[in-house]
């Protein structure tokens, strides 16, 4: 059971198996040597001849095959070890550069939680597979043979039978494989599918508490753990049977062995001594092999992981380019755009657009219109639209994605913080601010004089900043994307959202002095935020139903002076004729 693909993937570790095979072999050698030792010690004892000297190079003989065996012990664990250790790393950098190939818009081919569990349990199987079931499989084929060569200048027959009786266990294997293969494609898939499930329910655990859901979806996940338990007791029952099956032919193989060594005595056809050597060797046919099937669960889990590796690693990688943005001229424009998450569900739907170098640009318009489909698509997260979109006159397919990650920075309302203090968060924009820089653009998004109140920029910050409010968290994301040099492009996705009044209009006041010199693209569902904006996009259903200066917009009585009006109405409800 030896895939082609995989060997060539890990060509490197390679030589470690060989290795392995090679101190197995030796102890194997060693092994026989004692053996033939006792036999002829036991021939002398038989015959009356045994000496001293006889003896004492028996005993010597043994001693030296103590430490032959010993020593090939610890270098077969060594080897196994050093494959182990390089077939993680290798399989790891090779998973980690193709998600890197991939780029922003990986999770439109695979999710996170099938990457680190093929990354962490996957590649654990296929470490096994090569450290232990591949130095077995070589070894369970030279070892018979070594064995035959040597015993049969004792008793060709016996030998010959013995060799004729090995090929019965892996026959046996080749049996359970068929059933096993279909077996573990569902055991992965079980597995993975209950990892997404936990993974899921863990990150919203909050909001299922609020709901009063963590029940259900416990339930649910109940019913998914019963369904893995019951497939991984059917691989264990297939495991088991496969096993017993191999015990039976391995030592079937070697009585019949022992039997034909005894009936050749018998005839006088060999001696006493060959008699027990062949009997107490008998058994090293099989064992190798046995040892093999014991290893067969693994091979096929390793099989069944390779499978999820290559998945990944064929997924078609859309060329960033090559092209390279100038910082002079940065137009962006929006000519006939499409596109699709999923087939016969078309998001957006002929998109006419153009962003002016240092214009302020606002996109407006009802959830699931697409607007944060185009932030998307400009800061390099969706791919496969159709259409053209060009930066500065060059093609957005053709930019090269480090370069387009330099120029176009994408702010979410929930931009991630990670688990650390405000300097490591920030120092992400960049690694060699100083800590007036820093503290310059706190200062901005006025969230200096909070953290003085702590420990500084030294503040720490639990996982996902969850010891701060959520408007500090949106000051901290907006603060860390103005420390961020040489960008030329800002996507502000709701990024004043969700928060109270005074935070959002702080917010505002940052991203109105930063139109003055970048482009900056808004996405705001509040249209209060967006009046000051050099020129608003509003969407519907995919298409862009209106555009102009807000003055324009309203001029033309559409469906954003109505959105704007009832905006109005019910934000200034109650504050008028009240006593």
């Amino acid at each position: 059971m030896i895939k082609t693909r995989l060997i060539k993937l890990l060509s490197h570790s390679k030589k470690y198996i060989i290795y392995t095979v090679f101190w197995q072999w030796i102890s194997l050698l060693a092994q026989i040597t004692a053996v033939f030792t006792i036999t002829d010690l036991l021939g002398y004892v038989l015959n009356n001849t045994l000496t001293i000297s006889h003896l004492k190079s028996t005993f010597l003989l043994l001693l030296g095959v103590i430490v032959i065996r010993y020593t090939c012990e610890r270098m077969s664990a060594r080897t196994s070890y050093l494959a182990s250790v390089d077939v993680k790393r290798i399989l790891r950098e090779k998973i980690y550069d193709k998600m890197l190939k991939l780029g922003a818009s990986y999770n439109e081919y695979v999710s996170s939680s099938e990457v680190v569990q093929v990354s962490t349990e996957g590649v654990e199987q296929l470490e096994t597979y090569f450290s232990k079931y591949l130095p077995q499989l070589f070894y369970s084929l030279l070892a018979p043979i070594t064995l035959f060569i040597i015993l049969s200048r004792v008793n060709l027959k016996a030998s010959l039978v013995l060799l004729i009786c090995v090929p019965l266990i892996p026959m046996s294997i080749v049996a359970v494989q068929k059933f096993a293969k279909k077996l573990l494609s569902n055991y992965w898939s079980t597995y993975t599918g209950l990892g997404d499930s936990f993974l899921e329910n863990l990150q919203g655990l909050t909001t299922l508490k609020i709901y009063q859901a963590d029940k259900m979806k416990a339930e649910e996940m109940d019913q998914e753990s019963e369904k893995f338990r019951k497939i991984t007791m059917k691989v264990l029952t297939m495991q088991l049977n496969s096993i017993s099956v191999m015990d039976i032919v391995a030592y079937g193989g070697a009585a019949v062995g022992m039997t034909i060594a005894l009936l050749e005595y018998l005839h006088g056809h060999i001696n006493m001594q060959g008699t027990l050597c062949i009997i107490l060797l008998a058994s090293e046919f099989f064992l190798p092999l046995r040892l093999l099937g014991s290893f067969f669960h693994i091979a096929m889990n390793g099989m069944a992981a390779s499978d999820k590796i290559f998945k990944i690693l064929d997924i078609p990688e859309i060329s960033s380019g090559k092209e390279v943005l100038s910082d002079h001229s940065l137009d962006i424009l929006f000519k006939d755009v499409h596109f699709s998450y999923e087939e016969n569900r078309e998001i957006l739907k002929g998109i006419d657009m153009t962003l002016p170098k240092n214009s302020f640009i606002s996109l407006v318009g009802e959830s699931g219109c697409g607007k944060s489909t185009i932030a998307g698509i400009l800061a390099g997260k969706n791919r496969g639209y159709t259409g053209d979109i060009t930066i500065g006159g060059t093609p957005l397919k053709d930019v090269n994605e480090e370069d387009l990650m330099k120029h176009i920075l994408l702010i979410r309302h929930n931009s991630y913080l990670f688990k650390g203090t405000v300097e490591e968060n920030l120092r992400m924009a960049d690694p060699h601010a100083t800590k007036e820089e820093m503290k310059a653009v706190l200062e901005k998004v006025n969230l200096l004089g909070f953290l003085n109140s702590q420990d500084g920029i030294k503040t720490k910050l639990l996982e996902k900043a969850s010891n701060l409010s959520g408007g500090q968290c949106q000051r901290l994301a907006l603060a860390r994307a103005l420390l961020k040099k040489d960008v030329s492009v800002y996507i502000l996705d709701e990024a004043a959202s969700n928060i109270d009044i005074e935070s959002e209009e702080l917010i505002m006041n940052v991203i109105h002095e930063l139109a003055k010199t970048k482009t900056v693209l808004l996405i705001s569902h509040r249209l209060a935020n967006v009046v000051k904006s050099d020129h608003i996009y509003f969407l519907q259903d995919g298409q862009i139903k209106e555009h102009g200066s807000h003055t324009e917009l309203m001029n033309q009585n559409g469906a954003y002076k109505h959105l704007y009006e009832a905006q109005m109405a019910l934000e200034n409800y109650g504050k008028e004729g009240t006593v």
